[in-house]
């Protein structure tokens, strides 16, 4: 479909057209006619599939088309990261270009003051982190009275990050009479749905670009290797011989992404790092050096993961596995975007085999096993695979039998070995355990009484009573 079809105001037309917009992507087919109608949604839909826009265009339209110059805030976007709140506001300012319509943005790592401004001056969509509004509303530096549009993007994620108390906190001081917008890599899970059911309003459900669908333009390999050193050597060897614009490598902490950016930059690599515990202006610094092509290779964590939008990343190696599914696919997610090709390489260890496995049979997908003959280690993967029951209960059988057998072979050698010996009872020795010879005993006087036998043992004989 595309978008001079849909019935947007022609100043958004516009500013379609200037940003090179003219066919309309799935996600922003299915979802634009139903936000336009007022409808609640929840939407699955993955990294890069458009989903941005496909919430804000018919916000923006609305807007202009029925402005409210007196109201308070008219749209609330809630993020996880300031990374995807920066993302957002770039693409809200880009497609309000020629309108009225102005944004504001109230992140972490930005000035307080400023973002009290940003509140007072009731900007029609405001972009927001659930942990720094929180603070706002504690001030009581926010007016939500007003809400006509309330957007929970990568729902999932703020979900993980521990967000969900502070969303329901932000929930309720909204207005009640509004459009609620859920949008997720996943529509799955106890969290998400209890989430949903306190938010949403009879929500149509849209499944588009699920997490589990094979990525066709992105080649997924994995090498295995024997420990950290033997990844370093790996990733060397890949950052020098892979043909790549920018490449992304992803670290499961904060302090392995600082380890390998040293042991990756004395190697001669213009490389970066990104993660959740840098300042804003830091981030800032390090984006634009990979955009201005200063850099070209940024080592990150999960919480880089979400957000970023860097046009030319070809490579993304996975220095250690991804946690869990979802991660995973955010990750490769930031290569083989709008159509183009891409390479996801994940180095796995000895200890990361069981969550590759699980990430291969939640994706049902199955990774290319490649090999770096210069480099091969000596880790070939699990050694054993563990055997149905019926095989078990067969090997014991057999087991069973084995011991019985080498049980009948060792009788039959003590056997042997006794031939031509005569077997000694107990009752063969006498009390102090030396032999007793009978053929001495039956040459004795034959007429020798039992008490004399006893007298011999050493006995008294017993009286008996009369």
């Amino acid at each position: 479909m595309l978008f001079s079809d849909l019935e947007l105001h022609e100043r958004v037309q516009k500013a379609l057209a200037i940003s090179g917009f003219t066919e309309a992507t799935p996600v922003q087919e299915q979802t634009l006619p139903l936000i336009l109608s007022g409808k609640d949604l929840m939407v699955s839909a993955e990294t890069g599939s458009g989903k941005t826009a496909a919430f804000l265009l018919p916000m923006i339209h609305n807007m202009h088309t029925q402005p409210s110059p007196k109201t308070s805030t008219r749209a609330l976007i809630l993020v996880p990261t300031r990374e995807l709140g920066l993302q957002v506001l770039k693409e809200c300012e880009s497609l309000a270009r020629y309108t009225y319509i102005k944004a504001g943005l109230i992140v972490g790592g930005e000035d307080y003051r400023h973002q009290v401004n940003t509140l007072r001056k009731n900007t029609e969509i405001l972009i927001a982190t659930p942990g720094r509004l929180i603070e706002h509303i504690n001030n009581s530096n926010h007016d939500f009275r007003d809400l006509e549009y309330l957007i929970l993007d990568e729902a999932d994620r703020m979900l993980d990050m521990g967000f969900g108390p502070d969303v329901l906190t932000i929930v309720a001081e909204c207005n009640k009479e509004r459009q609620t917008l859920l949008f997720s890599a996943t529509l799955e899970g106890k969290s998400l749905a209890n989430i949903a059911g306190e938010v949403l309003d009879d929500p149509t459900r849209l499944m588009l670009n699920s997490v589990r669908e094979k990525h066709a333009n992105i080649h997924q390999q994995i090498v295995l290797s024997d420990d950290t050193a033997h990844k370093e050597k790996l990733l060397i060897w890949l950052l020098k011989n892979e043909t790549y614009d920018k490449a992304l490598v992803f670290t499961n902490t904060r302090a392995r992404a600082e380890e390998f950016v040293g042991k990756i930059r004395v190697k001669g690599f213009r490389v970066g790092m990104l993660h959740g515990e840098m300042d804003q202006r830091e981030r800032k610094h390090v984006m634009s050096l990979l955009k201005e092509g200063k850099i070209n290779i940024l080592i990150a964590t999960d919480v880089a993961a979400r957000g970023l939008d860097i046009k030319g990343i070809d490579l993304v190696i996975n220095l250690e596995m991804a946690r869990n599914g979802d991660d995973y696919v955010h990750r490769i997610g930031r290569t083989g975007r709008a159509g183009e090709q891409g390479l996801a390489v994940s180095l796995i260890g000895p200890d990361e085999w069981n969550r590759m496995s699980a990430t291969e049979r939640y994706l049902r997908v199955r990774f290319e096993m490649r090999t770096i003959k210069e480099l091969a280690g000596s880790y070939k993967g699990p050694k054993k695979v563990k055997s149905s029951g019926k095989a078990a209960g067969k090997k014991k059988k057999a087991g069973k039998k084995s011991d019985a057998k080498n049980s009948a072979e060792k009788q039959r050698h003590r056997d042997k070995k006794n031939i031509g010996k005569r077997r000694t009872s107990s009752a063969d020795k006498s009390v102090n355990d030396k032999p007793v010879d009978r053929s001495e005993k039956r040459s004795e006087n034959k007429s020798e009484t039992k008490t004399d036998i006893i007298k011999d043992a050493g006995f008294a004989p017993v009286k008996r009573r009369k």
